[in-house]
């Protein structure tokens, strides 16, 4: 049955409403529900003309869709879930609706892994874009060189963000066992998502699963010192495999600026080009290499995809400057960066991305690394990462965090190098950091949420004090 009307329901996520943007794209009519909906999905579907309700809002019933899309946030007990239930009313998730209406006859690039998703995807979609190629793509996150989150685009390219998160709550496959790509990254692995997932070995099963349905004319990009990926690959691949890394790697790099904002690339043993980005870190370094190996196996010749790096200006909420406040004469500066990491091992690096820039500034002895975050995650809540988070933070000259009081949950600042302040609520912690911060600070806000708007809060709160 060809499906002209559908309804989503969670459409506010970015995943949901990427899927949204493509359906309209399509000639399908959309409508969908949440229960909030903010910045900048909420923008991104007003631009396309989408029709958003609260979520216990059952009228979309009575508009008789052909399919109701289930997000995997939506659970059995939600109000709109019984309803389309007890009314047999067609459903399916989205991955599953992005396999059968989109991706069925593209050639798709799947970038999965714990860490970098988002922004490799971005980049892959931006080189193939360099190139002249018009790639459609659903990605986490809102590519800068495109300003949306998700877009058609032309065959027959399409590069899509693998998550392992479980599809829906009647499919507790991971979402990317639907995607069949034809290339697939595997950036890195580690045990995440503990609210689905009992161990690591179950992760990787799920990871196992996506191999199996690359085509053995297709491509797997790995990176070379990743344990938990050679396990999963270990496991059987049927397809031709490249690695990327820092030594004896089909895809190197050699820094040339110790924070990742300029590096050589080689293939093969042979230099290739050199990248000069706004991009900081080793691991967004490692992040360009993968996209490059997924770029080459597309067919995009390697000079031009290194010329397209360049060029990429990032994501957003990927090390994103909210703004820089003057707060002494003689230019004193209070810097302010929004960041989404939220495991460990992302919060590591971002800091370690952030400390050596600061590190090649004039006076950088004189000046601070403060690190605020939030611990949102359900992975976090249960309390999974409390023993490596202190070392996370090793690179910060000071902590903050906001702890909610409802998580029955503490860190253990006992174990932090540095100073940690504690605040149970949001506006406790601006109150904190505003009387605290000094010129020469930068601050790198950390939350996969909307942190309660903390971030232009404390732009906001410190312009006031000039």
């Amino acid at each position: 049955m060809k499906v002209t009307k559908i309804h989503i329901l969670g459409i506010a996520g970015t995943f949901m409403g990427g899927i949204a943007q493509l359906a309209k794209a399509i000639g399908v009519e959309v409508t969908g529900s949440d229960k909030a909906i903010y910045p900048p999905m909420s923008t991104q579907l007003e631009q396309a003309g989408i029709l958003v309700s609260q979520e216990d809002d059952l009228n979309f019933l009575g508009n008789t869709p052909d399919a109701v899309v289930i997000g995997n946030a939506k659970s059995r007990g939600d109000v709109a879930v019984e309803a389309t239930l007890n009314r047999l009313q067609p459903y399916t998730s989205g991955p599953q609706w992005l396999a059968e209406n989109v991706l069925h006859d593209r050639w798709v690039i799947a970038v999965s892994g714990t860490h970098g998703k988002t922004t490799t995807a971005s980049m892959v979609a931006w080189i193939l874009e360099y190139a002249g190629l018009e790639p459609g793509f659903l990605i986490g996150g809102v590519p800068s060189n495109f300003g949306v989150s998700a877009r058609l685009g032309k065959a027959p390219f399409f590069v899509v963000e693998a998550d392992e998160y479980d599809t829906a709550f009647f499919d507790k496959r991971s979402k990317f066992v639907h995607y069949h790509p034809r290339t697939l990254v595997i950036n890195n692995l580690e045990f995440d998502h503990a609210d689905i997932f009992d161990n690591l070995a179950a992760i990787q099963t799920q990871f196992h699963h996506c191999v199996r349905t690359v085509p053995s004319n297709g491509l797997v990009i790995t990176p070379n010192d990743e344990l938990n990926v050679d396990e999963v690959i270990a496991k059987g691949c049927w397809t031709p495999v490249e690695t990327q890394g820092e030594r004896q790697a089909d895809w190197g790099y050699e820094l040339i600026q110790p924070d990742g904002s300029e590096f050589s690339v080689s293939y093969k043993g042979q230099c290739i080009g050199v990248v000069k980005w706004p991009m900081t870190g080793v691991h967004n370094v490692r992040n360009a290499l993968s996209a490059l190996a997924a770029a080459q196996n597309a067919g995009v010749i390697v000079s031009h995809a290194v010329d397209a790096l360049s060029e990429f200006t990032g994501v957003a909420r990927r090390m994103s400057l909210v703004g820089k406040v003057t707060v002494e004469e003689g230019g004193g500066e209070i810097i302010i960066y929004d960041d989404f990491a939220h495991h460990p091992t992302a919060i590591a690096t971002t800091l370690q991305g952030a400390k050596k820039q600061l590190n090649q500034q004039t006076n950088s002895k004189e000046k601070r690394l403060i690190a605020v975050f939030e611990p949102r995650s359900n992975t976090m809540r249960m309390g999974i990462h409390q023993e490596t988070l202190p070392a996370a933070f090793k690179e910060a000259d000071a902590v903050y965090a906001f702890i909610d009081p409802a998580w029955n949950w503490a860190l253990n600042i006992e174990q932090f190098s540095q100073p940690v302040t504690v605040a149970h609520s949001y506006e406790q912690l601006l109150s904190d950091l505003t009387k605290e911060l000094r010129s020469g600070d930068t601050v790198v806000i950390m939350s996969n949420g909307s942190f309660g708007g903390i971030h232009q809060g404390l732009l906001q709160a410190l312009q006031t004090l000039k």
